[in-house]
């Protein structure tokens, strides 16, 4: 005699339950690295295509020169911010797409009022983010949720494959899709968003790994 049909349980009862799991075993995560919001948008276009730790050269580069700050980072030739940024990799493409946001926002919000700026409702503000050359989902939800405080849910490719391998996506799920599923079964909580999508991307680096993945010990097994 067959088997009953596995039932999946409600999805809002089971992603906190993921949730909840992943903060009990590595806690707080206090995320994202970045100690004012021009250095999150500036971590934001670094780390497309690359590891945090590269980010965080790059950004100590612009940090010893002093140039972390909107006016000068504004008034520095694109060759030489390339420069500075060269241990995120491709470099040249991430100083243009840098120099895009930054004369966004200059052009947009004189004298390059970057408070202003995050200070938008969120549909606007991620309209003219995703309006920039350069910036897509990932990078403009990565700002408008640690930069801005705003409320939306980032997806990467960490999401995918933890989402993914415990059956709660399909493998062709897309961005939205991925993030439709947090949002509309979650509280609108900025906080929440941001300590899900930092356990995620610590589970995804120590257990979830693309290759050779720690299922056996995965604080996430049987889910």
């Amino acid at each position: 005699m067959p088997s009953p049909p596995r039932i999946r349980p409600p999805t809002a009862p089971l992603l906190m339950e993921v949730y909840r799991r992943l903060l009990d075993h590595f806690g707080p995560q206090h995320w994202w690295p970045g100690e004012t919001p021009l250095e999150v948008m500036v971590g934001a276009i670094l780390t497309q295509n690359t590891s945090w730790k590269n980010v965080e050269r790059a950004i100590d580069n612009l940090r010893g020169a002093g140039l972390l700050t909107f006016d000068r980072l504004a008034d520095l030739p694109t060759g030489l911010l390339a420069e500075y940024i060269r241990p995120a990799g491709y470099y040249n493409i991430k100083a243009g797409r840098l120099r895009n946001l930054l004369q966004y926002i200059s052009d947009h919000h004189p004298p390059g009022d970057l408070d202003a700026f995050l200070g938008q409702d969120l549909p606007e503000l991620r309209s003219q983010l995703l309006s920039v050359k350069g910036v897509g989902p990932e990078t403009a939800d990565s700002i408008l949720l640690y930069a801005a405080n705003l409320p939306i849910f980032v997806v990467d490719a960490y999401t995918h494959r933890i989402l993914g391998r415990h059956g709660l996506i399909d493998e062709d799920a897309d961005y939205h899709r991925i993030q439709e599923l947090f949002m509309d079964h979650l509280d609108a909580d900025a906080q929440l968003y941001n300590e899900y999508h930092a356990l995620l991307v610590r589970i995804g680096n120590q257990y979830c790994k693309k290759t050779n993945p720690d299922c056996d010990n995965c604080p996430l097994q049987g889910v």
